[in-house]
């Protein structure tokens, strides 16, 4: 079964940092692409980082650039995205979801997709 977890979520102040946690299985991240995704409400979700399984190579949107970083530890089966500098328009839900094939910024080729986690950016 391939499963994703999601956590580390929460409410921060403009300014402050979080670091989101995507928890799987080796066999995912040996074989899978891992992305982080984000929906707000009343938006479409979007791509805001993927890491590769091939080379580990990263990509981050342009609205991100700078202030995330995705990485991997595959000794604890888990890839963070790491925010800081938390502006009132990252609150969304977060997502981590899986595909082989490499990364991509299509939401719908990704079949595996965790719960999500909730940032909340608030003054």
């Amino acid at each position: 079964q391939l499963q994703l977890v999601e956590s580390g979520g929460g409410l921060v102040q403009p300014g402050g940092s979080l670091r989101l946690s995507c928890v799987t299985s080796r066999i995912i991240l040996d074989n899978y692409a891992i992305g982080w995704f984000r929906q707000a409400p009343g938006k479409e979700r979007e791509g805001v980082s993927c890491v590769s399984n091939s080379d580990g190579s990263t990509s981050y949107a342009d609205s991100v650039k700078g202030r995330f970083t995705i990485s991997r530890d595959n000794g604890k089966n888990t890839v963070y995205l790491q925010i800081n500098s938390l502006k009132l328009e990252d609150t969304a839900v977060y997502y981590c979801a899986a595909r082989r094939n490499g990364c991509s910024w299509n939401r719908q080729v990704y079949p595996y997709w965790g719960q999500g986690t909730q940032v909340t950016v608030s003054s």
